[in-house]
């Protein structure tokens, strides 16, 4: 009981800062991206180190902030048609590592491209998609759609553990996170349905059926993010990414689920399923 306290207060304290700083807009949400995104670097080069896994550390940090600095949707566009900042900050990052490991190889240099790469994907790239939601398609609107699935994200987590704790019997990935249960998953996608439904007819900003593809949409990238975090901790022989959050390890242990709800709502408006 005093693990499950700490657990939601901190999810509570969480979600309220989260909150403000997504009402206050780019300006907060920019440093508060930043940091985050250089803790959860921090995360995973500490995970990786228990493995001795080397990675270019500085250069993660700093393409890492600049991705970030990148996806502000106010900034003007490229001279080309079709392109984005966090495109040619990736492709410069790419070239960059190559480049070091041509001057100065380590004994492993294509493991150190790779997973200095990945890790500005998962990590970053992926947190570039809060500001690119926040304001899509302007600062009003963008702060209803944002709360979509933050909210969805919240009630999948709530309804899943719920639904885990009082009927899981099936093991939805035992191989990967032994504690999901198919349970959990449909208890967490009833109550993200629930929540997402009376948002959007509350802002009539969709229909029922907008309502009930997102939630879809939302509690199963939540449940992939959630699971793709375990795989990834599994695989490095780690429990927990961190401990900066009582009773929710690290933040990458937090932001899972968001890491990919957030990007997965963005494409999801950007095919025009809800009006604008």
């Amino acid at each position: 009981m005093e693990s499950l306290s700490t657990r939601v207060l901190t999810s509570v304290v969480g979600f309220a800062v989260v909150s403000l700083i997504v009402v206050i807009g780019w300006w907060a949400m920019l440093p508060a991206l930043v940091f985050v995104a250089v803790m959860g670097l921090f995360e995973y080069i500490r995970m990786l180190d228990r493995n001795d896994i080397d990675v270019r550390r500085v250069s993660l940090g700093v393409f890492g902030a600049a991705i970030i600095v990148a996806s502000l949707p106010m900034i003007p566009a490229p001279p080309w048609e079709g392109g984005s900042w966090r495109e040619v900050v990736l492709t410069v990052a790419l070239g960059y590592l190559l480049v070091m490991e041509v001057m100065r190889p380590g004994e492993r240099p294509l493991e150190r491209v790779v997973y200095s790469l990945f890790g500005l994907l998962y990590i970053p790239w992926l947190l570039g998609y809060f500001l690119l939601l926040r304001y899509t398609p302007d600062g009003e609107t963008g702060l209803l759609y944002f709360a979509l699935p933050l909210l969805a994200t919240f009630a999948a987590d709530i309804g899943g553990y719920f639904g885990g704790h009082f009927f899981g019997r099936r093991k939805l990935a035992p191989e990967v996170s032994p504690g999901k249960t198919v349970e959990g998953a449909i208890g967490g996608l009833a109550f993200s349905f629930v929540i997402v439904l009376a948002m959007t007819q509350l802002t009539q900003i969709g229909s029922p059926l907008d309502a009930l593809l997102l939630s879809i949409l939302v509690a199963s990238a939540s449940q992939l993010g959630d699971l793709s975090e375990s795989l990834i901790k599994r695989a490095l022989k780690t429990k927990d990414s961190g401990s900066s959050l009582p009773g929710h390890g690290g933040f990458l242990d937090r932001l899972d689920s968001l890491l990919f709800a957030v990007p997965a709502t963005y494409l999801f408006l950007n095919i025009s399923l809800f009006p604008r």
